[in-house]
């Protein structure tokens, strides 16, 4: 009995330890292209410009700044996956004939470990607001705080990746192999965080505007997204600026999650 709830619980610490190694894998793959982007999207300028800023910065510079999104990354893709394996398994379990459809409660399962993940990740943000003076009147307490950026940041992505993530693999050819299976999960996650990446992108943009901000006032996502839309003209094409780059970004960078993540998975059930 007692080696049954071992193993349990060292297969439900797995979905975290492979979430986490998948994050670092891919940030370290794709961090020139991450911050590509980023200047992309800070400055609204053309990819050959912003290739232009990284070759003045220099190779020494290029993965200048790696370490706070590798951190990063690597805990909320960890808590990502993690939560969403656990509180699917119990979701899954209190639903277990009561006819509710699978694809439901992994659905609520994700809006669940999205949720979790938004008020795990943000503590110094929610502290540093919280005690700067300008935002007493803005902000009332802790839970107040964090409600107003869970309303700004949202879980959308989590629900659509997981809710969808079963039916899209369902649809691809049935692999035979692991190096099939690899290249279905790659193709799965790679499409998911492509159309996602498309969808919330000017989000990103008010993301990329907002954390480029020193001090200064706290501006509610709106007010970012006005700022930046009339800086470039009114124009969603200047708005969308850089979109074609996050695309292949968030395929490349969620193809590798999500294989990265079933692979060492996978590995890990083998090795019990």
């Amino acid at each position: 009995g007692f080696i049954c709830i071992s193993d349990m619980a060292s297969l439900f610490h797995s979905h975290y330890v492979c979430g986490s190694v998948a994050a670092f894998t891919n940030i370290m793959l794709t961090f020139p292209l991450q911050k590509l982007l980023f200047r992309q999207q800070l400055h609204g300028v053309l990819a050959t410009e912003a290739v232009r800023q990284l070759q003045r910065d220099g190779l020494r510079n290029l993965y200048r700044g790696l370490l706070p999104p590798l951190v990063q990354k690597s805990t909320t893709v960890a808590i990502m996956f993690g939560l969403y394996e656990d509180f699917s398994r119990v979701l899954l379990d209190r639903a277990d004939g009561s006819g509710v459809p699978e694809l439901v409660t992994r659905s609520f399962a994700a809006a669940l470990a999205g949720t979790a993940e938004a008020f795990l990740a943000p503590f110094e943000r929610v502290q540093t607001l919280l005690q700067d003076h300008r935002h007493h009147g803005r902000f009332n307490n802790t839970v107040h705080t964090f409600r107003t950026l869970l309303t700004e940041h949202g879980v959308r992505d989590n629900v659509l990746f997981f809710g969808l993530r079963g039916p899209i693999k369902e649809q691809l050819p049935e692999a035979s192999s692991r190096a099939g299976h690899m290249v279905n999960d790659f193709v799965c996650g790679g499409l998911l965080g492509a159309a996602l990446g498309i969808m919330f992108y000017p989000l990103n943009v008010v993301k990329s505007r907002a954390q480029s901000q020193v001090g200064g006032a706290f501006q509610p996502c709106r007010e970012v997204l006005l700022t930046v839309w009339r800086e470039r003209g009114g124009s969603v094409a200047m708005l969308f600026r850089g979109a074609h780059l996050n695309y292949h970004r968030s395929l490349l960078s969620w193809g590798i999650i999500n294989a990265t993540y079933e692979l060492l998975l996978k590995f890990m059930k083998e090795g019990d």
